[in-house]
């Protein structure tokens, strides 16, 4: 599709550049032919001139028009030959032929520079379209694994003759988990797509660092807690320009990440401070670490590594830290990450203390 869609934007370009050089060539076509009529007028005349001038005193062999130009009477009509027309009319042609050779190197040159410009320029578009198109497949395949395994299970209860009440109530406890996934998915999703959407919205308001981080502590304490996990803060109350619920999701996403792929009785540590008017977070933890060929990717959206898939069956969709990328881009600040398998990772995060700032 994007292969005709730039050959059609390429044959527009040759179209535009083809009228262009036409109306540019009529143009220079007629003014050289005028110059040069001019030129051989100017030329024949001064060739009668110093014929004159090589004459016998008292003789006059000048053309009557010419002398009538001179005493002011009637000049001769713009038409006249003064000059040979066969070498006007070589002239001519040659000069036609010189703006054909023109057109056709210009019109060749810029086939190949339309394609190369139609090509970048549809490029953006084919990424974007492609991205589009395997989010849309991801959730799709996502969306439908708790549908089909609520349907499968439901069927299997149907046909079983002797299905009492303790199977059906495990049945829909079986179900409501699968529910509570795909509300978690939907969740999920919604947030990304505002975030996405609000990338360019600057309504920021004055927020305490320390607050946002207290309140994302309170929701993932009960996870952690659950692991033996020790969340260890060091967090100054530093105020910012941010949306304060995004960086509460901010802060609830990374604290999230590092508790489900820590292990049991570890420590995650949470540090943030003001270094040259920017916001610097770090959140490190002790789990089993990302490999150095999956970082680029960490942030694309259903993006989860081999390692925690396989290692820890951490249940989640790869949506966290694209959404907490959106958030991020939306502050005008950056993430940067660093990890050794087996041993931990630490994401430090950038943010503007004041919006206007912006980190490139």
């Amino acid at each position: 599709m994007f292969r005709a869609a730039r050959l059609k934007l390429t044959a527009w370009y040759l179209l535009i550049i083809t009228v262009i050089g036409v109306l540019f060539s009529l143009v220079a076509y007629s003014g050289l032919t005028f110059e040069v009529r001019r030129g051989l007028g100017l030329q024949a005349l001064r060739a009668v001139i110093e014929r004159e001038k090589a004459r016998a005193p008292g003789e006059n062999a000048l053309p009557p028009s010419f002398m009538e130009r001179r005493s002011g009477a009637r000049a001769i009509p713009p038409h006249t030959p003064v000059f040979d027309p066969q070498v006007f009319a070589e002239t001519k042609r040659r000069i036609a032929l010189q703006l054909v050779f023109i057109n056709l190197g210009l019109l060749t040159l810029s086939g190949f520079a339309g394609y190369f410009l139609a090509g970048r320029t549809l490029k953006p578009i084919e990424e974007m379209l492609n991205e589009q198109k395997r989010f849309t497949a991801d959730a799709s395949h996502e969306l439908r694994t708790p549908l089909t395994a609520m349907k499968t299970e439901i069927e299997v209860a149907l046909r079983d003759q002797s299905f009492d009440k303790d199977q059906a109530k495990d049945l829909l406890q079986s179900n409501l988990e699968e529910i509570d996934r795909l509300q978690f998915l939907s969740d999920h999703l919604l947030a990304l797509s505002r975030y996405q959407k609000d990338r360019d919205s600057r309504d920021f308001e004055e927020v305490s660092l320390a607050e946002a981080f207290a309140e994302a502590a309170v929701k993932i304490q009960p996870l952690a807690e659950a692991k033996s996990i020790q969340i260890l803060s060091d967090v100054q109350d530093i105020s910012l320009e941010a949306d304060k619920d995004g960086l509460v999701k901010l802060f609830t996403i990374f604290l999230d990440n590092a508790v489900k792929y820590s292990p049991e009785n570890s420590k995650v540590n949470v540090a943030a401070a003001v270094r040259k008017n920017k916001v610097v977070i770090t959140v490190q933890d002790s789990g089993i670490g990302i490999r150095a060929g999956e970082l680029p990717y960490i942030f694309n959206r259903f993006y989860r590594a081999d390692a925690s898939r396989t290692k820890n069956q951490v249940h989640g969709y790869g949506l966290g830290l694209s959404i907490a990328k959106s958030i991020i881009d939306k502050h005008n600040g950056k993430v940067e990450v660093s990890s050794t398998p087996e041993k931990g990772t630490t994401f430090t995060i950038f943010l503007p203390q004041k919006h206007r700032q912006i980190f490139s």
